[in-house]
């Protein structure tokens, strides 16, 4: 397993993260510690959860994840073998489970979101807080475009009420490192001047969708990601499943993440079978797992730090974590950016 620094901390976390959000939904607690397990042997050294799931996001999934993993860390002892990122859900319509609907991001919804997480996960502290998406409108999940009309002008004070409050967690000692998931240049860039003025707890990492079917992170944040240390946890390496083919020419297997979320889902757009099929085709042409390669693609961008995957079965796990001893090589390289440039970022 290749291990790469979290941002400018002294962590070192594993290039695969295993992601874990369809537990306690489509996956049970016996399944989601088999996988834990599992991970473990093979050199994953670090989760990735969030208070909101599992998903699809209700009232009765909230923190069932957060749960399971808990209960894990408590039979099996290995807390200290794993380096732990949950996250802080942002304001959201109809979420009103959510610490009763409240939209600030301030000093009591973090202060309530760490203790309650803190518990479910059953440790005393958190290597990883991350907000889960800006407390701003942002175009972000699948949004094309900037509302211009929601701008207040209090966008760069509210970044630095939250992370006042998150400082507070860190100077408690409950959180160690801070990070920030669906963002943009604008607020990564505003996080970071905080953090330099006001000596304040700094950004280590951004999460945010990287694919095959989405490489918009190349437009904008990967020279930020690069230039400032804020290295990119790349989520959906998979485009939410949609790489392996299950969903092609209208399938949608029984169980899958489209057959039990009613919400539409980013991925479905017009170009997405023509690009899952171009991408199958490089597969082919070279002996490749179309997922493998998917994967193995995310692991060599210089900008990464790791690669967040995810897995309903045993036999995906293993195949996604296998990915990590895949290499890519110059043909295969150009092959895939021939695509890209003929269908780009067909599901942004």
């Amino acid at each position: 397993m290749e291990y790469r620094k979290l941002g400018l901390t002294d962590l070192s976390v594993s290039v695969i993260c295993l992601g874990t959000m369809t537990w306690g939904q489509q996956n049970t607690l016996e399944e989601g510690a088999e996988q834990m397990d599992y991970a473990v042997s093979q050199g994953v050294n670090f989760f990735d959860t969030a208070e909101m799931y599992a998903v699809p996001p209700t009232e009765k999934s909230y923190g069932k994840t957060e749960e399971i993993i808990g209960a894990w860390f408590k039979k099996s002892g290995k807390r200290k073998n794993v380096i732990l990122a949950t996250k802080l859900a942002g304001p959201a319509s109809g979420m009103t489970w959510v610490r009763g609907g409240k939209i600030e991001l301030d000093k009591s919804a973090v202060d309530e979101a760490v203790e309650k997480s803190l518990n479910r996960l059953q440790t005393d502290y958190i290597d990883l807080y991350q907000v889960h998406w800006p407390q701003r409108a942002v175009n972000s999940f699948g949004k094309l475009g900037y509302d211009q009309d929601n701008v207040s002008g209090r966008e760069s004070d509210e970044i630095l009420i939250t992370l006042e409050a998150l400082a507070a967690q860190v100077k408690a000692g409950k959180i160690r490192h801070i990070g920030l998931s669906n963002e943009t240049p604008w607020g990564v860039m505003t996080w970071l001047k905080h953090h330099a003025v006001k000596n304040l707890p700094r950004v280590a990492s951004i999460q945010n969708p990287y694919s095959f079917l989405n490489r918009s992170f190349e437009v904008g944040l990967a020279e930020m990601a690069m230039q400032e240390k804020v290295g990119l946890l790349a989520y959906a390496p998979l485009g939410a499943g949609t790489l392996s083919g299950k969903y092609l020419d209208g399938q949608v297997p029984k169980g899958s993440r489209w057959d039990i979320d009613a919400r539409v889902s980013r991925y479905k757009r017009p170009k997405l079978d023509e690009a899952v099929k171009a991408y199958h085709g490089v597969a082919a042409k070279h002996n490749l797992s179309p997922t493998q390669m998917a994967i193995s693609f995310c692991n060599r961008q210089p900008f990464l730090t790791s690669s967040i995957i995810g897995a309903t079965t045993m036999e995906q796990l293993k195949s996604n974590i296998a990915a990590k001893d895949v290499t890519l090589n110059d043909n295969v390289i150009a092959d895939i950016n021939a695509v890209h440039a003929a269908i780009s970022n067909p599901c942004p």
